[in-house]
């Protein structure tokens, strides 16, 4: 736990380096072999698709207070972290794990050991079939890592499935019929609840940085 502590810390401390977005015409100049590790390449991979590592961040401590409502601080401070590490590189953002996070075992205050009465795993709800398509076993599950491993995976899945469409992949992910209208009401509610306080947080933001300027 302390070693996966450590990686989440060191990987936000890499990530905090990135405060802007870049042109995809910038990162195509380089001629050179680059040496860029995998967390670089996965950054500027998200900085061609515009959106900036500041943006990202911002989502976390909205999400972390979010967690903290139902879970220990420390517990919603390493979920809040994998949202934003294991989205890295991908067409989600952190908000989008943590919505699902939330609508799927927040009644369970977000453990790791959930199972629904289906048998659904973990912090994000994989049953073990889906979780094994994935490269991973039910045991694993029991991690949050490697169950927001698979979540993301099992997302871009549905992704893939709704052709494109967020909102429709993650009712896919969430099952059929009422139980997805349910869990998709929660996801809303959720969504709407944490986009609030971005809302919030950045209006601060604002008014801080015009203090500034003013001084």
């Amino acid at each position: 736990m302390k070693r996966t502590l450590f990686t989440i810390l060191c990987l936000l401390l890499l990530a905090g380096c990135e405060d802007a977005p870049a042109k995809k015409a910038e990162l195509a100049t380089a001629s050179t072999p680059s040496n860029d590790s995998q967390l670089d390449r996965e950054i500027k991979g998200i900085l061609e698709k515009g959106t900036s590592i500041s943006e990202r961040k911002r989502q976390v401590p909205v999400i972390e207070a979010t967690f903290e409502r139902i879970t220990t601080p420390d517990r919603a401070r390493q979920l809040a972290a994998l949202c934003f590490i294991k989205t890295l590189g991908t067409p989600f953002l952190p908000f989008d794990l943590a919505e699902i996070a939330l609508a799927e075992s927040g009644g369970h205050n977000l453990s790791a050991r959930a199972v629904s009465p289906k048998g659904a795993l973990g912090v994000w709800q994989l049953m073990p079939h889906r979780a094994r398509s994935h490269g991973y076993s039910p045991l694993d599950m029991k991690s949050d890592e490697k169950c927001a491993e698979a979540a993301v995976r099992e997302l871009f899945s549905k992704l893939e499935m709704a052709q494109g469409n967020l909102e429709r992949a993650k009712r896919f992910y969430c099952g059929q019929g009422r139980e997805a209208d349910f869990y998709m009401r929660k996801i809303r509610k959720v969504r709407r609840e944490m986009q609030a306080e971005l809302a919030r947080q950045n209006a601060r933001l604002a008014m801080s940085e015009a203090e500034t300027l003013i001084r």
